[in-house]
């Protein structure tokens, strides 16, 4: 078995959902999930086949995206994968919930903006994601300013009255 490190690929801003599913109907379950819950989202999705042609199934709203999440896809390579970009101004936490009741879904392995790298076993068989490194490690413990801060953001961009 070989380790390896995949770095997801993408402009700064960009959210993503990254996770793992079980059937072929998921491109068209998570493409549904996505535009019933946010009508006008503007995403790309990429899913890895694990069988049968195996090929990086795709679904979306937007061009860019879709390409995207298929270039991620293929360099992550592991089985029953899925990689969901998100366009500016839509975020993970608005269609996470969505994206985990999709019957086909076993787990999400994260939902980000930040720097991720990707851990992968691969075998004589294939390739399997063990985890994520999202973002980089904290440098402290907040204090009263750093809590007031937070607590502002949210209020700023609309998440708590």
């Amino acid at each position: 078995m070989q380790m390896l490190t995949v770095t997801i690929d993408k402009p700064e801003a960009t959210n993503f959902i990254l996770g793992q599913s079980h059937f072929i109907k998921s491109v068209e379950d998570l493409h549904e999930a996505l535009v019933g819950t946010v009508p006008g989202i503007k995403f790309g999705l990429a899913f890895c086949e694990a069988s049968g042609k195996r090929l990086v199934r795709r679904s979306g709203t937007d061009a860019e995206l879709i390409e995207l999440a298929c270039r991620n896809a293929m360099t992550i390579a592991a089985g029953h994968s899925f990689l969901i970009f998100l366009g500016d101004g839509f975020f993970p936490v608005n269609v996470l919930n969505a994206i985990k009741a999709v019957p086909e879904v076993c787990r999400i392995f994260c939902a980000t903006a930040n720097p991720t790298q990707i851990l992968v076993a691969e075998t004589d068989q294939g390739r399997g994601i063990l985890g994520v490194v999202d973002g980089f490690p904290p440098l402290g413990v907040e204090n009263e300013e750093d809590v007031q801060w937070r607590k502002d953001l949210l209020r700023a961009i609309g998440y708590k009255a």
